[in-house]
């Protein structure tokens, strides 16, 4: 194929010519770039160049004209008050009675210990489903579906007819010691007794409002092939994987690579029961997580749950397998080259294939992000730049090998407004790191709200006031990428850099050196808020001493003018150990982490009662005069920044 030809169907189906550098340049995407990207969206190059190219198998569609932004769900109330909630990771809750993983029990005794504190929300990590074969594969944001939920977080000690043992016990009992998740072993205590469950539900269940075989049949009717296809393929994944062959689906033998396969459908005649177990392990998640969200309405969370979307799933899981048609399987989702990667990044998720995210009423974005919103008053996209490009990175290339691709941005804003509206769900959209720069007005005027986090809203003069925080976003002090504030003030992520060998020494010296430029600004930032700096704040200050900077820093982040706040959990308890370490694998448990505290001991601590007493003093339940008053300054405001 010529040269110009080549060009013209990489423009036609939205490949950037560049894409950035560490250095910040512009570098030219090579030819055996666009040939392979052009392959993995299904365009099939001719061999011969005086041949016509042939189309892909489903035409990606131009983008509209028309320019007027669809506009996400924003509760009314929004408009006249700033509200707060607590952020955490499900899996991270201790209690007397989980099973070694917080589970949705917890999560409804945490709502109701956040309506006392005059919270409006809980925002949690993805809920996705995982591979039940391979427990220990436990990052939520490389889940097997994004359609469906995590068995895991069941609480399983709720459901009818459970009955306990003394030796179900004493693996409960070492499971809650663990200060790290065993999620094999939580796994098999699970699973061994809902299998046990099951087999005695239909006469347990059917005294049972909450759980009545009838809403089970309503539930698998409404689920359709999706939830079959989830269930059949958990079902093969676990049978195979005890053959020794890996949980994800490229792995097993080819027969049963493909949901629609002879092989596949004699699997599923002779397991018919295994299949119907795991699509009622959905339901039972699915009917806890109602009564969660149903807890904290009760709680008088205005929000109540607010659930993290991933940016895509793993490659050969549950989702990938079930509609192959609607998955890019020649490329992996990444980053490009950035100064703190310079190698670039692949973060081996499936992505969706542009021409066919948005395609139909009952389109993958459509059904994906309505699956999280049925539960919620708001979710969060991971990665929201996505909604209109996505970093893809060719099988077998490196990163520095791959280009942007651009997405139905119109058609995706228009799903959202439609499915928030629908759920009255608010958006969040996490756009850090290298973004085009216009994208942040164009997601605000569709009402999505942006995130900022502390330490990244800094220019050339320091940390940025808070009355230079937008309005419409949710400002927080880290993330589960991110030390806590006090491990960020001893520098602890540098170190964790180093230790692991993700930047080199003399790099961390430098970022040693600016840390302790930022330890200034940040102290300079608050006294001119009018906000107390605590005494004797060194680089080695004592825990007492981080303890009051925390409390101020959250009293800074509560004057911003953005609608939501939200408080991270790990902050409340002072925990040492980070959620995730980017850029680690084995070196460190990454997503296993558990609080050092139980939830029976988080009422009593005084951290958290420091931290929430400011932000109802910040973030006061204003008065109807007030909230009247506060809708007109919002109005009058103009476009949100």
């Amino acid at each position: 194929m010529k040269s110009a030809e080549l060009d013209r169907l990489a423009r036609q189906y939205g490949i950037s010519p560049t894409r950035p550098s560490p250095d910040d340049r512009e570098v030219a995407i090579s030819a055996d770039t666009k040939r392979k990207i052009l392959s993995a969206l299904e365009v099939e190059l001719s061999a011969p160049t005086d041949r016509e190219t042939k189309g892909p198998r489903r035409e990606q569609q131009p983008e509209r004209a028309d320019k007027t932004i669809p506009k996400s769900f924003l509760p009314d109330f929004l408009f006249k008050t700033r509200i707060w909630g607590i952020s955490l990771q499900l899996y991270e809750l201790r209690s007397a009675r989980n099973w070694g993983i917080g589970d949705f029990e917890d999560l409804s005794d945490v709502a109701d210990l956040a309506g006392k504190l005059g919270a409006d929300f809980i925002g949690l990590n993805p809920l996705h489903a995982p591979f039940l074969a391979d427990p220990d594969r436990c990052s939520p944001y490389e889940p097997s579906s994004r359609q469906h939920l995590n068995p895991l977080y069941i609480a399983v000690d709720r459901l009818p007819g459970f009955v306990s043992s003394v030796e179900l016990e004493r693996q409960l009992e070492e499971l809650r010691r663990s200060d790290l998740v065993d999620y094999a072993g939580v796994a098999r205590a699970k699973l061994g007794t809902l299998r046990d469950l099951w087999r005695a539900w239909p006469q347990a269940g059917a005294t049972d409002e909450t759980y009545d075989p009838v809403d089970f049949d309503a539930f698998v009717t409404r689920g359709g092939n999706s939830l079959r296809r989830h269930a059949l393929f958990e079902c093969l994944s676990l049978s195979i994987a005890e053959r020794g062959a890996g949980a994800g689906w490229q792995a097993w033998p080819a027969d049963f690579r493909r949901s629609d396969s002879a092989a596949v459908a004699e699997f599923e005649r002779g397991h018919a029961d295994e299949v119907c177990f795991h699509m009622w392990l959905q339901w039972l998640a699915h009917r806890q997580l109602l009564q969660v969200a149903d807890r904290a309405r009760e709680a008088g969370l205005r929000i109540g749950l607010y659930l993290d979307l991933a940016v895509g799933e793993a490659v050969e899981g549950s989702a990938t397998w079930s509609e192959p048609d609607v998955y890019i399987s020649k490329a992996t989702i990444g980053s490009p080259p950035d100064p703190f990667a310079i190698e670039g990044q692949d973060w081996h998720l499936a992505g969706y294939l542009p021409s066919a995210i948005a395609a139909g009423d009952g389109s993958p974005y459509r059904r994906m992000v309505s699956a999280a919103m049925r539960y919620a008053g708001a979710i969060r996209i991971d990665h929201a730049p996505a909604l209109r490009r996505l970093f893809l990175v060719p099988l077998g290339s490196r990163p520095d090998g791959g280009a942007y691709v651009r997405y139905p941005q119109h058609r995706l804003l228009q799903i959202l407004a439609e499915t928030s509206t629908e759920h009255r769900c608010l958006v969040i959209g996490e756009a850090l790191g290298m973004i085009p720069p216009d994208l942040p007005d164009e997601l605000a005027a569709a009402q999505i709200l942006s995130y900022r986090i502390l330490s990244y809203e800094q220019d050339e003069k320091g940390f940025k006031p808070p009355d230079a925080y937008p309005v419409f976003g949710l400002t927080c002090i880290s993330t589960h990428d991110h030390q806590t504030l006090a491990g960020w003030w001893r520098g602890a992520d540098i170190q964790d850099r180093r230790d692991h060998g993700i930047v080199p020494p003399d790099l961390t010296a430098k970022h040693l050196q600016h840390r302790r430029r930022e330890r200034r600004n940040l102290k300079a930032a608050l006294r001119a808020a009018g906000i107390d700096v605590p005494a004797r704040l060194s680089a080695r200050a004592s825990r007492e001493t981080l303890r009051e900077l925390t409390v101020s820093a959250y009293r800074f982040i509560a004057r911003t003018p953005s609608l939501l706040v939200a408080v991270r959990l790990a902050d409340l308890t002072d925990e040492k150990r980070p959620t995730n370490i980017p850029g680690t694998s084995d070196s460190y448990p990454n997503w296993r982490p558990k609080l050092s505290l139980s939830l029976e001991e988080l009422a009593s601590i005084p951290l958290l009662h420091c931290i929430t007493a400011a932000m109802r003093e910040e973030r006061p339940r204003i008065r109807a005069a007030r909230e009247r008053s506060a809708s007109r300054r919002i109005s009058n405001r103009g476009p949100p920044r």
